[in-house]
């Protein structure tokens, strides 16, 4: 069996939907021929933690290796589980952050984390060095060790770096040295993988050096494990269609119009108050409760709080319409492919670009993010959908394309590509 070492700032059991990809990948290598070793942060706190998700590759013999890091998320590792602060606030902790940190503020992490990775190269053998990012943190750690050990190195884009929507630039001089970063980490690079088309192309109309075959798509997608339920387990299903919405809401992703439109649908719909509920999984902020009572919603709106992977699982196969929102063309929110995994109808609240011909590939139901009018009528025709029993899922050729197992296969190839 191959070796690869996998360098990832966020793994679990921090939760969230940014450890997904690169766990799975852990999960699967094994049955490509591929054995991981993860190189990770030390416990810290955490916005969401997970023990269940480690559980996953405990059987394997997997080794995680944790080092310290002197990021600000340190100063909480007694709390284990940190509050997120309101928008407002973590939007002026990341615009100075932005602007003080280069790349991010998990630069902390470098030092600590090249002298655990050189060790462990020294010790044994590794065939490749896979990295993933954000944070980016982790491409410049990876730029090292290919630099110092002539090891493959490949990079991994979950989100973009330098045309990443919610990075802020306080001055060119700032974006100049970050498109100089990254480009120097891309010219080190033995392999490319993204998570998207956008991203794809995003990079090669920045890059002109790279060529359309130096970067591979290899999509976001659902662990089939995931979506097995035990038949002796009840799924917590409601009388009503249920709406569910799983992650968190930042920047522009905002609760706000999805809400006005479903107080419009039971101001002019009264017969169906109580036919429909939203709900919603993650971590939900007290300025976004504040909209639910203000609006009068509070008997139609189901909030959980963060639950473990498994019961977030139950909960969208238990739904009957999941909702995505955001406001921009240059991410792929992972929650997405889950969605598709789980075989329901998708209702998004999302611009014209690649996610929305995803979403519609599905069968979906697609509006513009901002409009509320388009919202409550999509609300009303999803309600009239699921009254004569017509809601549908993704076809199964569809579902099939997203499958992690098989997606892990295809990064297998490219790092076996790079060693045969």
């Amino acid at each position: 069996m191959r070796k690869v070492l996998v360098v990832a700032y966020y793994f679990p059991p921090m939760g969230l939907s940014g450890v997904q990809r690169t766990l799975k990948f852990v999960k699967y290598l094994p049955s490509f021929e591929w054995m991981p070793t993860v190189l990770t942060v030390s416990s810290r706190g955490y916005f969401a933690k997970d023990e269940t998700l480690l559980k996953e590759i405990e059987p394997l013999g997997i080794e995680v290796v944790r080092t310290h890091s002197l990021d600000i998320n340190r100063l909480f590792r007694k709390q284990e589980v940190v509050k997120m602060p309101a928008e407002r606030v973590r939007k002026v902790l990341s615009r100075i952050s932005d602007s003080v940190f280069i790349p991010d503020n998990k630069i902390g992490w470098k030092h600590s984390a090249l002298k655990t990775a050189s060790a462990l190269m020294k010790k044994e053998k590794f065939d490749a060095i896979f990295v993933t990012a954000p944070p980016q943190t982790d491409f410049l750690i990876g730029k090292t060790l290919k630099e110092k050990f002539h090891i493959p190195l490949v990079l991994d884009y979950r989100d973009a770096w330098v045309d990443y929507p919610f990075r802020f630039y306080l001055t060119p001089a700032h974006k100049f040295v970050h498109k100089t970063m990254e480009k120097q980490v891309l010219q080190k690079a033995d392999a490319i993988v993204v998570a998207g088309r956008r991203l794809k192309e995003l990079i090669l109309r920045r890059y002109k050096f790279l060529q359309y075959n130096d970067i591979q798509i290899i999509s976001q997608g659902f662990d089939p494990e995931d979506m097995k339920v035990n038949p002796q387990e009840k799924l917590p299903r409601v009388e009503k269609m249920r709406i569910t919405y799983s992650g968190v809401f930042y920047e522009d992703r905002t609760p706000l119009f999805f809400l006005e439109a479903l107080h419009r649908v039971f101001k002019q719909n009264p017969k169906i108050r109580g036919r429909i509920e939203a709900c919603f999984i993650g971590t939900f902020r007290s300025e976004h409760k504040k909209i639910v009572h203000r609006l009068e919603l509070d008997d139609a709106v189901n909030i959980l709080g963060y639950l473990e992977h498994k019961e977030c699982v139950k909960y969208l196969l238990a739904s009957d319409v999941l909702w995505v929102m955001m406001g921009d063309t240059k991410s792929s929110p992972g929650k997405i492919y889950e969605y598709i995994g789980a075989q329901k109808k998708i209702l998004g609240c999302v611009p014209q670009g690649f996610v929305r011909s995803l979403i519609e590939e599905t069968g979906g139901v697609c509006v513009d993010p901002f409009n509320v009018e388009q919202i409550a009528a999509a609300i009303l025709e999803l309600y009239d959908q699921y009254e004569h029993r017509k809601l549908a899922g993704p076809r199964p050729d569809v579902v099939d394309r997203y499958n992690r197992v098989m997606l892990t296969g295809e990064l297998a190839k490219v790092l076996t590509n790079l060693i045969d």
